[in-house]
């Protein structure tokens, strides 16, 4: 069965892109506890693209596919998890890459959605906060997305909300963006 196309988040309504949100499903991964089976011989890249046994995963369809069923463990390691299954993957950095983002209203009333390399859209709020770690090239943005695994910002991404944070300058304490309540420092560790 074929997945359905990725939307153009610019041309959808905060309602439309919250219904497809809720529409989105994923497996409960997290109630599956099969034994380890070993290495799934599977790689995602630091700029999220997906390798098996050195060669890229070139088919969308398969890379959203195994994202659904990418879980991190309590040692921090990530596996590739079936209710029968589950095999190790490697991960450079972060699993997902934030490629995206589409911004809505001012200040406290703003919402951050933000579109994942697998498809997934994840609006910043509380319990999906953006954080930025110091790098040796500069701050390092993060966006939580589910089970302890994060989304790497893409750096033309991070500039729209470094953008969005300086249009505030003086308005807030300390340089950052709102997104459904929540306040975000644009500030690096």
């Amino acid at each position: 069965m074929p997945m359905r196309p990725l939307p153009d988040l610019a041309a959808l309504s905060l309602a439309e892109i919250a219904q497809l949100m809720e529409e989105d499903r994923l497996p409960p991964v997290e109630r599956w506890n099969p034994e380890h089976c070993g290495e799934s011989g599977m790689t995602i890249a630091r700029d999220g693209r997906w390798f098996h046994e050195g060669a890229p995963i070139t088919r969308e369809s398969m890379v959203r596919l195994f994202s659904t069923i990418l879980r991190r463990e309590p040692d921090g390691g990530y596996v590739l998890v079936t209710p029968v299954e589950k095999l190790s993957i490697t991960v450079e950095d972060a699993p997902f890459v934030a490629s995206e983002v589409r911004a809505e209203g001012e200040g406290s009333d703003s919402r951050l959605i933000f579109r994942l390399n697998t498809g997934e859209l994840v609006l910043a709020d509380a319990a999906h906060p953006l954080r930025f770690e110091k790098g040796p090239d500069g701050p390092l943005p993060y966006l939580v997305v589910r089970g302890g695994m994060d989304a790497r910002i893409a750096r033309p991404v991070y500039y729209e909300l470094v953008d969005r944070a300086l249009a505030r300058e003086g308005q807030d304490p300390v340089p950052g963006v709102w997104s459904a309540g929540s306040f975000f420092p644009l500030d690096a560790a």
